[in-house]
């Protein structure tokens, strides 16, 4: 159980906060070497690493929870390493083993038990996978040599407002990633990309930047941190694109909203479809599940106005207790999402 450590776990921000130890593992000579367990925060890295000059760097995003009947639980960490792999294997990375993947997830939970928030706090312990290419080059190709780590550190909502609708700007200027691009990978260019929108709609008073497809600015994206579904008539629908990283989060509300006896699409989604659309929001590791209010398209000055009443659509509000509860142990994980650490 998370012990006295002078922290105020229901006010917590979504930040770093220094925890007990971080994992480590390279590969080197072809073959990935021995799980290495660290104190330090630093990277020993060569100044002309590939990571550094040419973009080699994926990561992921995971949280443990602690939940009713005391278990801490990860949430489909398995669906985690498949997608670590993609991106390595996307942008001419070592792909990290599955179960190498899996070991040193729950091993660095394992050894940050005492900063696992308590249940009942709303936050989580957050993990963060990266790959790095660690190789130096000054010519542009790929790495021969990698590390992979895993440092972990409580949080809380990713939005201030927490489960209340937000709002969000679409800036036409900015696109998160190119037709054909690494959009559907989880590299760290993506989000570089939308820094300049993000940072924008922040200082506008947005929670965040709404991006339109990069060939046609004509459907809707994903947000800068999340993937974005709305509600219709029963039906829970969410963009498909090949520049949309395809979050767990969003996989798995899709599988709740089935459950529910709702309809599935995933498909484009025109922008003028806000003008009917019941319900909208953002979801992801992070986000979770992130009710949107309004959007607002500068390039046409108009405002979408999806909450009428500024609360949470009902649907929405059910899908996230659902996930929520899976998460928590305090729905039956009818799927086998969880797995239970001894923490």
């Amino acid at each position: 159980m998370a012990e006295n450590l002078n922290i105020d776990w229901s006010n917590l921000s979504f930040s770093y906060l220094k925890t007990d130890y971080n994992v480590r593992c390279t590969f080197r000579d072809g073959k990935w070497g021995e799980i290495e367990v660290s104190t330090d925060e630093n990277i020993n890295l060569h100044m002309a690493a590939t990571c550094l000059h040419y973009g080699q760097e994926i990561f992921e995003g995971q949280k443990a929870f602690r939940g009713k009947d005391g278990k801490v639980r990860l949430f489909r960490i398995d669906e985690n390493a498949k997608r670590m792999r993609a991106s390595a294997m996307g942008i001419k990375m070592e792909p990290i083993p599955e179960e190498l993947f899996i070991e040193m997830a729950r091993k660095v939970v394992e050894l940050n038990a005492r900063f696992i928030p308590p249940y009942g706090s709303g936050s989580s312990l957050y993990l963060r996978p990266l790959e790095i290419g660690i190789t130096p080059r000054v010519g542009v190709s790929p790495a021969t040599e990698y590390m992979f780590i895993i440092f972990a550190t409580p949080v809380g909502p990713y939005f201030k407002e927490g489960f209340k609708p937000t709002k969000v700007a679409i800036y036409r200027e900015f696109d998160r990633a190119a037709p054909l691009g690494t959009g559907k990978w989880k590299v760290g260019g993506n989000y570089a990309c939308g820094m300049g929108a993000t940072a924008k709609a922040k200082a506008a008073g947005y929670s965040a930047a709404l991006f339109l497809d990069p060939k046609e600015k004509r459907y809707i994206d994903e947000c800068g941190p999340a993937n974005f579904f709305a509600i219709k008539n029963n039906t829970y629908i969410t963009p498909k694109s090949d520049s949309i990283l395809p979050s767990i989060t969003n996989m798995s509300l899709q599988q709740i909203a089935r459950d529910l006896g709702m309809n599935v699409e995933c498909r484009p989604v025109p922008l003028e479809e806000l003008n009917v659309v019941e319900e909208a929001a953002e979801c992801g590791t992070a986000a979770v599940c992130t009710p949107i209010g309004e959007i607002f398209d500068e390039g046409m000055n108009h405002t979408y106005i999806i909450s009428k009443d500024g609360n949470p659509g009902p649907v929405t509000t059910q899908l996230y207790n659902r996930l929520r509860g899976i998460q928590l142990g305090e729905v039956e994980d009818i799927h086998n999402w969880t797995t239970i650490i001894d923490a």
